[in-house]
């Protein structure tokens, strides 16, 4: 299946490692070109570098005000245009609800919360028809997760924010999809699992839990996201996609 991406050009933050590396990484193998976003400079241009020459490198910050103008206008200087952005964030501190800090939860709105936003407005205005905006966000949009208090406080606001963005920008052929990653085997996910103190135990529990008993793989979900950033998914807007090998217990 040709999913349209020759030669469309993405922003893809968070980029250097994870969910946001699996994707710039599908986009480009689909003959999409891609810039390649992270706070850690040399970690993303070693990232871009591995991914030949369908990929650039910006070291950003989410929570910078400045970071989503640059972005675009580096893919335009770049690459001759701008199609879409993938906005991933790595996930905020974990703890619960008496332990996290004030601190804690105000870096986590800069950077997962208000960046995501302006990355979003900035994209939004930018974009014409045909144009698409997505988010990585978390199954704790619809299940809030133990031990992840300031995820399951900021994921759904940004979900119900992604979907009033779908209907504001519809009219003009601008797209806008979540995606909700449960647990995909990233650096993220074992950090997480070694919290327990032993983190075999806790996979293997966490697994049980999963219709399709195992973790998804990066790769799984990269190429779901590329999918949905195509052209061969443009009649889905608003809505928020379970990449979660059927952990979900709703509908």
């Amino acid at each position: 299946m040709d999913l349209g991406l020759k030669d469309r050009v993405y922003v893809v933050t968070g980029a250097s490692r994870g969910l946001g590396h699996a994707t710039a990484k599908a986009l480009v193998a689909e003959g999409a070109k891609v810039l390649l976003s992270s706070r850690d400079g040399d970690a993303v241009r070693r990232a871009a570098d591995a991914l030949g020459g369908g990929a650039v490198a910006v070291a950003a910050d989410n929570a910078d005000p400045a970071t989503p103008e640059r972005l675009v206008a580096a893919a335009r200087e770049h690459f001759g245009g701008f199609d879409g952005v993938l906005v991933s964030v790595g996930g905020p501190a974990p703890g619960w609800a008496a332990d996290n800090t004030d601190e804690q939860w105000r870096a986590a709105f800069d950077s997962v919360f208000l960046g995501a936003v302006r990355m979003a407005r900035t994209a939004a205005d930018a974009l014409g028809e045909g144009g698409v905006i997505g988010f990585v966000l978390s199954g704790s949009v619809h299940e809030p997760i133990p031990g992840l208090t300031i995820s399951n406080g900021l994921r759904p606001g940004l979900a119900g924010f992604a979907k009033s963005l779908a209907n504001e920008v519809g009219p003009r052929g601008v797209r806008v999809v979540g995606l909700l990653p449960s647990r995909i085997d990233t650096d993220r996910v074992r950090e997480l699992d070694a919290l327990s103190g032993d983190a075999a135990a806790a996979r293997a529990e966490n697994e049980a839990r999963i219709p399709l008993r195992r973790y998804g793989t990066p790769e799984e979900f990269g190429a779901t996201a590329a999918f949905l950033l195509s052209p061969a998914a443009s009649y889905l807007t608003g809505v928020m996609l379970p990449v979660d090998g059927g952990a979900r217990h709703g509908f």
